[in-house]
């Protein structure tokens, strides 16, 4: 989020950044665009432009399902397998958690996101639901409606699992693309290397998108 003037106003906009891991392993950024607000609207236009600068699929993607993300991919990308981000979730569920019992209740939470299946992992939902439900039954509910896309990483192997500085305000919405662009420039010098185990992982995106992966 950056303070950005506009109309001799100060308002609040959000910067995006795209980032991919591309067939050779090595990370890349697809796209920086700044908005208002993350709404449906704004990112189909962002997905679309990915689709006319020729992005052809997504094959796993990780949001964090603002303004329904996570629909929106599957409408321009059909095929992309989402995954909501787990951080999220955690942050989400426990907002309204009181400070005392935020210890034991994230402790427990754990056991849900740790679990080395989906079906451990859906065990330890109900014991967690068990335990807080009375007390905290936004939180269990908020886990049960986004469980299919919170567990989609259990169906792949564990491999595949696995510079600005603080200013008051931006006097334009191209001086924060600006600085933004510069920061990023610099810290992509660094990404020289494919991700770890990169060979073991692209046999297995071969082996489960055997038909959708071109090398």
């Amino acid at each position: 989020m950056f303070k950005v003037r506009e109309n001799s106003k100060v308002i609040n906009k959000t910067y995006i950044l795209l980032l991919a891991c591309v067939e050779n392993g090595k990370k890349e950024v697809l796209g920086l665009w700044l908005g208002k607000n993350e709404s449906a609207a704004f990112w189909m236009s962002v997905l679309t432009d990915l689709k006319a600068r020729g992005v052809e699929d997504l094959l796993i993607t990780a949001t964090d399902n603002l303004n329904g993300f996570t629909q929106t991919i599957k409408n321009v990308f059909p095929q992309a397998t989402t995954q909501i981000c787990v951080v999220h979730q955690i942050r989400n569920a426990s907002r309204y958690v009181v400070w005392k019992d935020k210890k034991k209740f994230s402790k427990d939470m754990k056991n849900i996101y740790n679990a080395p299946t989906k079906k451990a992992a859906e065990a330890a939902l109900n014991d967690f639901a068990d335990k807080w439900n009375s007390k905290y039954s936004y939180a269990i509910k908020s886990w049960r409606d986004n469980w299919e896309e919170l567990t989609v990483f259990y169906e792949f192997p564990v491999e595949i699992r696995k510079y600005t500085k603080n200013k008051l305000s931006f006097p334009t919405d191209e001086a924060v693309m600006k600085s933004t662009f510069l920061a990023l420039r610099e810290a992509t010098k660094k990404w020289s290397m494919s991700i770890h185990n990169w060979g073991i992982i692209l046999n297995q995106f071969l082996t489960i998108f055997k038909k959708r992966v071109q090398l």
